[in-house]
């Protein structure tokens, strides 16, 4: 071969592979590695720079210079007897160098994750420090917990989730369910309510079901005449109900998500039982979420984003046979798939019937990811499991924050304070008091990236509510932690939301309008369920 040829050969060859054109229907494509990465806009960037100068100048503020008045004079003993005995005396104790410290953390540590200044698990990390550093709690209890059972599950679920990729399960499951009942654009994006259920019984982390599925609906959104560089009004509807489905199908299940549990547990702490049953919550809140799916399917097709006539049927000609070849390539079911399926059916069983054997579900976990990762048996290995611990370590402070939050009373505090000042008190109706606490949590959603964070925020102020006008913790608690997967309006609000964002199916304004309708729609929903079904299961005495 000549010099020249060989100068030319690999440029030649360079051009050819770069003018390979782009299949809208390779599931390849849609890899999350291969998505985008966003680009922060104006005033994200300006967010950024501004967030880690004013969250330390906050800090200092907080914990060196303010001396707030109506806080020094607190009266403890409107927080009943058990939390007054945590300050002192009962009485007039004001608010002490501690309360000041964990305040101004917790300040910090909110201005951090909402501008993402930093990385949010390097503010665990120093949010982790500060509490010891301050004495707001002891070294024992702030590293505890990255042992908390919560955090234990989430990694077992990720054992088990990873079972799920491995085997693809999932990726046949959402396949043949799509193929077999997605007749038109209609009920293909109904079928994902069926699809996002199924999955949610079985993965507890919304992530992971958005990793699963981010594919299969970018070939059916492309199938459909939507892409990234044209969008239309199938696939806004596709992606911002999947992601809404995602966090709603998790509401449905105790184990739906490391929130729920840790919700659970801290009603169950303050109930003085073991555990929150597994059957008990699926009774009360899958019927909601299910209807939740329902609407949010109803709003988005015939309401805000209405398909046009050319839109209900596939633009792509055989573009659903591409989906069909995609399954044919999969093969027959193999042995592994079974046992995976056999795996997740078992740990679900148990999980149902825990008030019969009394074992917990992460014991449950425990016991089914010992059983896909032991040798022989099992399915995967340990290197086959993808546990992304940069988001454990970030739950790990929001626990932290959680147990300092605790020791110091101080969401019961704040909350008794805002309480006074706008009026409220025993002769207010229990219907106001339930609507402030349900729309707070819901609302909260809009600013606070982490669903673990809220929980440990706003359940122990609705359980400290509960104790100070001597309402049924249940009554206002368990309402509270069923709106806690409600994070799904703006790309910063969960993992999912950002993900699925990077797909340019939609804009901020789309995703607003939807997300802010189905928020509204879902706190008259809680409203109705407080007075109607958690009413005839006994957690709450009406609303009226």
């Amino acid at each position: 071969m000549s010099e020249e040829l060989k100068k030319v050969t690999p440029t030649a060859n360079i051009e050819i592979e770069n003018t390979v054109p782009f299949d809208p229907l390779d599931m390849n494509n849609y890899r999350i590695e291969k998505l985008p990465k966003m680009v922060k806009s104006g005033f994200e960037k300006w967010m950024a720079l501004a967030g880690g100068p004013l969250a330390i100048l906050l800090f200092i503020y907080f914990y060196w210079f303010a001396k707030i008045p109506f806080l020094e004079q607190f009266d403890a003993s409107s927080l009943g007897k058990e939390a007054a005995k945590r300050f002192g005396e009962i009485g007039a104790i004001g608010f002490t160098r501690i309360n000041y410290a964990m305040l101004a953390i917790f300040v910090g540590a909110i201005v951090l994750w909402i501008t993402e200044a930093i990385p949010n698990y390097l503010t665990s990390l120093i949010l982790i420090l500060g509490m010891v550093l301050t004495g707001v709690t002891t070294d024992k209890v702030a590293y505890a917990q990255l042992g908390h059972p919560v955090m234990w599950l989430n990694i077992l679920s990720f054992v088990l989730a990873s079972m799920l990729v491995k085997t693809r399960v999932a990726k046949r499951f959402a396949l043949w369910f799509v193929i077999r009942f997605g007749k038109n654009a209609t009920m293909v994006i109904f079928s994902f309510i069926v699809i996002n259920i199924v999955l949610s019984a079985f993965i507890s982390a919304t992530t992971a079901k958005a990793t699963i599925l981010l594919p299969i609906f970018m070939v059916v959104a492309a199938i459909y005449g939507a892409s990234k560089d044209d969008r239309n009004n199938f696939g806004r509807n596709l992606v911002l109900q999947n992601l809404f489905q995602i966090n709603m199908g998790a509401t449905g299940f105790l184990t739906g998500s490391g929130a729920n549990l840790l919700a659970a547990a801290m009603i169950a702490g303050a109930m003085g039982w073991s555990s929150f049953s597994y059957q008990d919550w699926f009774v009360a809140a899958f019927p909601l979420c299910l209807i939740l799916m329902l609407i949010g399917w109803f709003v988005g097709l015939k309401i805000i984003f209405p398909l046009k006539k050319c839109e209900n049927q596939p633009q792509i000609e055989g573009g659903m046979d591409r989906l069909q070849l995609e399954l044919s390539k999969m093969g027959k079911m193999t042995f592994e798939e079974f046992k995976a399926i056999a795996i997740f059916v078992c740990v679900l069983a148990l999980w149902a019937t825990d008030k019969q054997h009394g074992i917990n579900q992460t014991a449950v976990a425990f016991i089914g990811a010992v059983v896909a990762l032991l040798p022989g048996i099992g399915i995967v290995k340990w290197n086959d499991v993808d546990i992304p611990w940069h988001l454990l370590l970030f739950s790990a402070g929001a626990y932290t924050l959680g147990a300092g939050l605790e020791a110091t009373d101080l969401p019961a505090t704040l909350i008794e304070t805002l309480f006074n000042a706008i009026g409220v008190n025993s002769h207010t109706p229990f219907i106001l008091i339930y609507a402030m606490l349900t729309g707070g949590m819901l609302f909260s959603a809009l600013l606070f990236e982490s669903k673990t964070m809220r929980a440990l925020i706003f359940i122990p102020i609705a359980i400290g509510v509960a104790h100070k006008f001597g309402y049924s913790v249940l009554s206002l608690a368990f309402p509270v932690a069923l709106l806690v997967e409600h994070v799904y309006v703006l790309p910063f609000n969960s993992k999912p939301a950002a993900l699925l964002y990077t797909t340019n199916h939609y804009s901020w304004s789309d995703t607003l309008k939807y997300g802010l309708t189905m928020m509204v729609i879902s706190w008259f929903m809680i409203m109705l369920w407080g007075e109607t079904v958690l009413k005839w299961l006994g957690y709450t005495n009406g609303l009226l």
